[in-house]
């Protein structure tokens, strides 16, 4: 099973190299044929010319460029479009998620789960400089989060996950063009009828350059792409599930 890595990266000189040695050199050795999509969304320092040295040296880095109009889910999104494997994951350019997790992920996927689920606030996992203030609000956000749609997972905000192509191609359109994506991702998956596996992760705070995630400008966009998918969960008569989705028959003339 190939597994594809979105990475969406802005003004991440300091960070991307070492983020992309160090997935390398953890899925080379174990033999899982990858792909490094990063996705360079309008930087405007060194980050391009950065990740084209480290694709010298590993031939599974791709570097795909991001035009305007920029923003977080915009890029994952241009980087979704360029997969080519069995099975995507969504990683931090910062370095703040773990390769060994990633594999983790993989071994998931290949275990038959439909979707590799994180969590960094189980027994087992492992939070390292995160900040308190942000800590609060993203406890309070999946607490709601869980209370909405009756779920026992308290991480759904964390990008890092993993999802089998089929997964992702159920979720079009997708419609977040910020951090709001992390939300849409997951809960799409989960309405529409998507198995998942939860396991502990370890999360690192980064070491050089600037949060690009705002939480005043965030707020009312998490908001609104909760209360799409509950508005599809609770009123949609799962018009969206998978289950509803296969009884639907093809167009004429597709395959």
């Amino acid at each position: 099973m190939k597994l594809s890595v979105v990475i969406p990266a802005r003004d991440e000189e300091g960070c991307i190299e070492t983020t992309l040695s160090s997935l390398a050199a953890t899925l080379t050795p174990r033999g899982i044929p990858y792909e490094l999509i990063v996705v360079d969304d309008g930087s405007r320092d060194a980050t391009a010319a950065v990740v084209n040295r480290c694709a010298a040296r590993f031939p599974g880095i791709v570097l795909v460029p991001n035009g305007p109009p920029h923003g977080f889910g915009l890029a994952v999104r241009r980087g979704l479009r360029e997969i080519t494997g069995d099975g995507v994951a969504v990683m931090m350019a910062d370095g703040s998620d773990s390769p060994e997790d990633l594999v983790r992920y993989y071994e998931i996927l290949k275990g038959g789960a439909e979707c590799a689920f994180g969590s960094r606030f189980l027994r087992g996992s492992k939070v390292i400089d995160y900040p308190l203030p942000k800590l609060i609000l993203n406890r309070m956000a999946n607490a709601a989060i869980q209370v909405l749609f009756g779920l026992s997972y308290n991480d759904v905000t964390n990008a890092f996950k993993a999802y089998r192509r089929p997964v992702v191609e159920a979720m079009y359109p997708l419609i977040s063009p910020h951090f709001n994506l992390t939300v849409e991702m997951p809960l799409k998956a989960i309405v529409r009828g998507f198995s998942y596996s939860v396991t502990p992760i370890t999360w690192t705070n980064r070491k050089a350059g600037e949060s690009k995630l705002k939480l005043k400008e965030m707020g009312s966009r998490y908001l609104f792409i909760v209360l799409y998918l509950w508005l599809e969960k609770y009123l949609s008569r799962g018009d969206y599930h998978r289950a509803k989705a296969a009884e639907t028959p093809a167009p004429q003339g597709s395959r």
